[in-house]
This record gives structure tokens, sequence and C-alpha cells, in this order.
């Protein structure tokens, strides 16, 4: 498997489960395209109900299978950013990333290149586990010591650093290495606690009730005092979008387009 780089219409792509691009056809192999599309695919549905916070962000698990092999780790990497951020959890991109990378190459140098090796990620309750499968039930992942001039032995140091659990679970045909991370989700499929998204609820659920600020209210704030209260508000509504997987810059460009077809309208 030779992971593509992603570009941002092919984030586009997995987030809305279009046919996979040719670009995105690089990163699964003709035996495995099927498993991008399920991805994608799963993605979309969990997409299309995150805007009644009564599901919020529905995080289905995927999965995606390649080889292990050292220039796959940055493209693992890619992907599972584009997922972290779907899913309204980027504060945890650089941590799982770095449990990523270390886990891939614990099967790189022990097991052995072009192992055929699973990157599984799904919801543990409110935690993020990430597990990596492989076949090799005998080499097993410790948490050694290494020398301070030693190059390597430090993996699993680091993972087990940034992660809240890890461990090894033996199977069959497979060994399991699995990592799990705090988030600040209220539920498996809720959102961040968060003010600024807490803010923003409590808005939305004023414009659902169609509840207008009368002008006796309106009345009482001056011009900059209102001025710097909607500004507030728009940066609210940008964190919330964020914690639900949302693109604020594409939100921000449709806002504006629609503000100045209104304005334009009005005008006549």
């Amino acid at each position: 498997m030779n992971i593509a780089l992603l570009t941002r219409g092919e984030q586009k792509c997995i987030a809305h489960a279009c046919p996979i691009s040719p670009a995105l056809e690089g990163w699964a192999a003709p035996g495995r395209q099927a498993t991008a599309r399920r991805a994608a695919q799963s993605v979309s549905r969990g997409r299309s109900r995150d805007m009644d916070c009564s599901a919020c962000t529905p995080r289905k698990p995927w999965d995606l299978p390649f080889l292990a092999e050292p220039e796959e780790v940055a493209a693992l990497r890619r992907v599972l950013r584009i997922h972290l951020g779907l899913w309204g959890l980027s504060e945890l991109t650089e941590a799982a990333q770095l449990c990523l990378s270390e886990l891939v190459s614990n099967v790189i140098t022990h097991v052995g290149r072009g192992t055929p090796t699973t990157l599984a990620v799904s919801m543990s309750g409110t935690r993020l586990r990430m597990e990596i499968h492989d076949p090799d039930t005998k080499a097993l992942p410790a948490l050694d010591k290494a020398a301070e001039d030693a190059e390597t032995g430090r993996g699993m140091a680091l993972v087990a650093a940034h992660s809240d659990h890890w461990g090894v679970q033996l199977l069959p045909d497979r060994k399991v290495t699995w990592v799990e991370l705090a988030t600040a989700l209220n539920a498996p499929d809720g959102h961040s606690r968060n003010v600024h998204v807490s803010r923003a609820e409590s808005v939305l659920r004023g414009y659902d009730k169609q509840q207008a600020v009368g002008p006796e209210r309106s009345s009482r704030l001056s011009a900059t005092a209102a001025e710097e209260t909607a500004i507030e508000a728009i940066a609210d509504l940008l964190h919330w979008l964020r914690a639900h997987g949302r693109d604020a810059d594409e939100a921000l460009d449709r806002a504006q387009a629609q503000f100045e077809a209104d304005a334009e309208r009005t005008a006549r």
C-alpha cells in the first residue's frame, strides 16, 4: 500500500463519502479500497446527524489495513488527524499521532517490515482507543528503560507517557497493542465539555425556539457592547463547529455569502 498525501479536497471526499478520487485510490490497495469506502461512508452517516445535539457526534469505529513500512507512517498520521477532526477531537491529534507512530515503528522493528497490519480506531466510553493488529503473538512490546545514549528503546515509554492506558491482547491469530487517550467528552457520542461550546449551545437553542431579542432589550445595549457580544457569539459558534468536526472556515465563507445575499435582497 502506498498512502498518498491527502489534500483538502480529498479530506472533503472522505467526509462526504463521495467516490474515492484517483489520489485516494493510492492509499488503498485494490483489495483494500472497500475498507476505505466503508470508513468514508461510516463518517458520512455519523456527520448527517451532527447538528442534532441529542445525537451530537456519533463516532463509529473504523479500521485501515496497511503494510508496516517506514514510508507509511506519515500518511497514517494524516489519516488519523483527518478522522479526529471529523470526530471533534482535534485537541488529541498530537498525542494520538505520536502513539500511532511508536506502535507502527514497534511492528516494523520487532515483527518486520512489510508485515500486514491494521489500524483500528474507536471510542471506549469517553476515551479514544487506538489498536494496532499484527500477526506475531510472540514479539510483545515492553516498557523497557532505555540507556541515555540509546537511539531506540523509548517507544513504549513515550506511549505510556502520552496515553492514559495501554496494553496488549493476544488472540489466536494476532496480537493487538492498544492505547486509550482521555477526552473532555460528556458522552461517547457527545461533545467536549467546553465553555465556548456550552454557550453556543444556548444560542442555538434560542434560535431553535425563535426567541428574538425585543427592541426594549436592544435599546439597553450600547452599540459597542452589542458589537462585542455579537463577535463573542460568533467565536463561540466557531468553537461549536470545530467540536462537532465541522470546517469553521467553510462555515464562515457560507455565512458571509448568505449575509451578502440577504443584504442584497433587503436593498431591493
